[in-house]
Parts: C-alpha cells; structure tokens; sequence
C-alpha cells in the first residue's frame, strides 16, 4: 500500500525524458523555441535600452537641425555684435565691445526704426484681431457652406508675401491706383500712399491685415467651439441675448486664446520685413525716401547687406531679440495672472 503511494507520488516519466535519466529531467531541459538564458538576458537588455533611447531618437532631430540653423547662428550673432565686422573683410574683426549697441542708443534711424515698427504693429494688430474674432463668431453658428468660408478665410494666408505686396502696391499707387480712385470719387484728395508718414505705413498695415486676419479667425473658432453649450444654455435661460452672451461668455472663456494672438502679432509686428520691403520699391530697405515706415528689420538688412557693416546688424538682430524676450516675460506675467483670477 504504502509503496503504491509512493509511485503515485513520484512524477511520470516524460516522452521528451532519455532512457535512464532520473524523473523530472525533462522539466529542467528547454522546450523546443525557448531561447537560451544567455539570449533572453541579451534581449531584455536590448528591450529596455531601446525603451530608454527611443523617445531621444525621435526628438534627436529637431534639436540637431535647431543647433544647426538656429542656436549657433544665434550666438555667432552675439559674437558679432561685439565686434567690428564689415561685410567685405569678415576675416577681420576688431573687438568693439559694447559700441555698437551704444551707437544704437543714440542712432535717430534706430529709434525711428523702433517707432515705426510699433506704430505699423499697433496699426495692423487691434483691428486684425477685432476683424478676427467678429468673424469667428459669425462662423461660429450653423451656417451654408461654413467649409467654404474656412477655407477662403486661409487663402490670403496662403498667398506669397511678394504676390499680396505688388497687387496692393498696384492698389496704393499715385497714378491709377484704385484706392486713389475711390478717394476721388467721394471728393477726397489723392493721397501719396508710399511718401507720407501715416500714408506708407497704413498701407503697409493693410497687406499685414489682409494677410493674417483669416488666420487668426479660425484660431478664435477653435476656440469658440471648444466652449461647453451649457453655458451659452444657461446664459439664455437667464434671458441674455445673442450679444450679452458674447460678451459674458465668449469673451471671458477666449482670454488666453486672445492673449496668445496677441503675443504673436506682436512678435510678427517686430519681424516684420517682407511687406514693407516689397511696398518700398527700390528704397525699400531704407523704408521709404524719408525713413518713414523702416521697421527694425529693414534697419537691421539696410546695415548689415546694403551698408556692409554686420556687426551693427547683428546688435540690431540682438536688440529685436531682448525685446521679444520682454514680450515673452509679460505674455508669463498675464498667463499666471488670468489663471489666479479664474
């Protein structure tokens, strides 16, 4: 009895097992398939080291292209504003220091540079967003063909700067222009478009509204379709109407939204160089004949590649560089403190 139990208790003899080996022999030998100890350590190894550096592999490239094109010029671009650098020699470069950006300090074309470029951004930026935001909402509700719209609100986005800038410098012109015509038409004087002070710069304003209010339109969609229905629901079971609603709800919900265009058209307002550039002709680069819608990008290109002098272009390049930085800083400044207020 006892020894029965004992060979019931004992394991039956694997098929796989040898003649003669000792029961259980064939639970310690590898199935077929089973990889070896050596090879399952040497994958686990390769499994978690591509875990690790994947996520580096992927974004490895940006960061490689953005050294390249965008970090290194950026600091050889410091190192030349330190430096007296003219664009025939660039093998000979004196030390300068800070001159350069002293000369800046007390340059009347810089200031006036300065001056254009915020009255040109400050022109094109309130009624751009005001336009935009009227027409988001409108496309906000259920209308034919709201397909169609958005994709002809992208169309002058999508418009080349030099095709958008002849076809309204052919708008603005002296003789023939059609804005010109108009004037007349109503009784008003011709207007000298690319000679006078807020002629030019109106009209560089314009190409900058004509291009960017679509754009800027459907981001205030997006945003406005991303507002829960409830709120508009309870706004009305309240009694508000069409425009009290905009202005308690839409508005207030599209706060950082418009805080984020605006902090945008501003950092293109300070870029700005192609449209006035094209308007200007064949003084383009000087702004006009008397300077007078030269933006810190036209100063920065008439110094570094028409005058030759590089290492005043790149202290304008730097310039431009701590003002967005100040942009930056209130832009972080607003954000924390709309997020307190909410």
């Amino acid at each position: 009895m006892t020894s029965s139990k004992q060979a019931l208790a004992q394991p039956a003899p694997s098929a796989d097992a040898a003649p003669g080996s000792k029961p259980g022999a064939a639970g310690d030998a590898h199935g077929r398939g089973t990889p070896p100890p050596g090879s399952s350590s040497w994958r686990s190894r390769l499994y978690r080291w591509d875990m690790k550096a994947s996520p580096y592999a992927f974004i490895a490239p940006f960061f490689i292209i953005f050294g390249a094109f965008g970090l290194i010029p950026l600091l050889y671009t410091a190192w030349y504003s330190l430096h007296d650098v003219q664009l025939a020699s660039l093998d000979h470069q004196t030390w300068a220091g800070l001159d350069n950006y002293k000369n800046l300090w007390s340059s009347d074309f810089f200031w006036n540079a300065l001056k254009n470029t915020f009255t040109i951004g400050l022109i094109s930026t309130v009624p751009q967003l005001l336009m935009a935001i009227a027409i988001a909402h409108l496309l906000n509700y259920r209308l034919r063909g709201s397909t169609v719209w958005r994709v002809v609100m992208l169309t002058p986005y999508a418009t080349s700067v030099a095709a958008a800038t002849l076809v309204f410098t052919l708008l603005y012109s002296w003789d023939g222009g059609m804005i010109n015509w108009l004037l007349h038409f109503v009784g008003v004087d011709p207007v000298n478009w690319r000679e006078s002070d807020w002629g030019s710069q109106f009209a560089v304003s314009s190409i900058v509204i004509w291009r960017w209010t679509g754009y800027n339109a459907l981001i205030y969609l997006a945003a406005m379709q991303a507002i829960p229905t409830d709120l508009y629901e309870s706004a009305a079971l309240d009694g508000a109407n069409r425009w009290q609603q905009f202005r308690h709800v839409t508005i207030p919900m599209l706060r950082p939204t418009i805080l984020f265009t605006v902090v945008v058209s501003t950092i293109g307002a300070t870029q700005l160089f192609g449209e006035p550039l094209l308007f200007g002709g064949l003084s383009g680069s000087k702004g006009g004949s008397g300077h007078q819608f030269q933006t810190l990008g036209l100063y920065m290109y008439d110094q570094g590649w028409i005058i030759g002098n590089l290492g005043k272009a790149s202290a304008i390049a730097w310039s431009m560089f701590l003002i967005l930085l100040i942009v930056a800083v209130i832009n972080l400044l607003l954000t924390r403190r709309l997020r307190k207020s909410q």
